[in-house]
């Protein structure tokens, strides 16, 4: 057989022996508390967790609304946080003494507590979307600044030089090797902070939220029905990974070149569009 099989097979044996082992925990789970061993008011059977899914995904269908909330309040959070850290760490890269201003007050921001802004938060933009989204982009601001600025700023020097060498400008420079030298490092920091606008969203709900995700798995476990809280909880925890697999995409399509199935692919494609305008051309 051909390497691709055995590595098929590889990775098909490796998934079976993962789910055995997650249907081994499910099932003692459920045992255990059947047999009294697990307070099921505290911690309920994996048959009422799925019918708690089950709930709110297909009898009521009531999570989709609260899913679609929480997930705009999260984006729109990272975007606008992820923006403004992005912009000071271009300014801070390309000028030492905007670096020298600007840095003090992101750790500041930094080391205050983002979960403590929360009624301040509220106090300024209210009791609608605008709060969740600013706590949010408070909190996903600082791993965004951090990453970029570490990125854009420890460029090779030699080829720096080279760069100069050549007749580039400090802007030439800065967007032909420093942007996509620190592109890898950057999307790093996408990854930490939407997980992080996610969780300040979240809070922001929990203190005021008539809306989401976060304020229906409160209502739930208010009312002691831990099944269809834990199930809330799930679907928050479905809500991080699409997230946080939405910016491994655009990682995957930006940065092509860490990848050499990518690299290869987008060489095709560019190859295959030069040999179209060079027939153009000919003819």
């Amino acid at each position: 057989m051909s390497a691709a099989v055995y590595t098929m097979l590889g990775r098909g044996v490796s998934a079976a022996k993962h789910l055995l082992v997650f249907v081994a925990f499910i099932l003692t789970w459920e045992v255990a508390a059947r047999l009294g061993l697990i307070d099921t008011v505290l911690l309920p059977r994996p048959a009422e967790i799925a019918a708690g899914i089950v709930e709110l995904y297909v009898e009521k269908g009531s999570i989709y609304r609260h899913f679609a909330i929480t997930f705009y309040e999260a984006f729109a959070g990272f975007v606008i946080g992820g923006g403004i850290g992005l912009a000071l760490a271009a300014g801070s890269a390309l000028s030492a003494s905007f670096r020298r201003y600007v840095a003090p007050y992101a750790i500041v921001l930094n080391v205050t507590p983002g979960l403590a802004l929360t009624p301040i938060v509220i106090a300024w933009f209210g009791f609608g979307y605008s709060s969740k989204i600013a706590l949010g982009a408070i909190v996903c601001f600082f791993p965004v600044f951090v990453n970029a600025l570490i990125a854009l700023t420890r460029g090779d020097e030699d080829t720096i030089e080279m760069f100069r060498s050549l007749g580039a400008s400090r802007w030439q420079t800065f967007m032909k090797l420093q942007v996509p030298q620190a592109l890898p490092l950057v999307f790093a920091g996408f990854k930490i902070a939407i997980t992080t606008a996610l969780v300040g969203a979240v809070v922001a709900e929990f203190s005021q939220g008539t809306a989401g995700i976060g304020i229906l798995m409160q209502r739930y476990a208010f009312a002691l029905q831990m099944g269809n809280a834990i199930a809330s909880l799930l679907s928050m925890s479905l809500l991080g990974l699409l997230l946080f697999y939405l910016i491994e995409i655009l990682d995957d399509r930006i940065v092509f070149w860490r990848r050499d199935a990518r690299m290869a692919a987008v060489s095709r494609r560019r190859r295959a569009k030069w040999d179209v305008r060079s027939n153009k051309t000919s003819t």
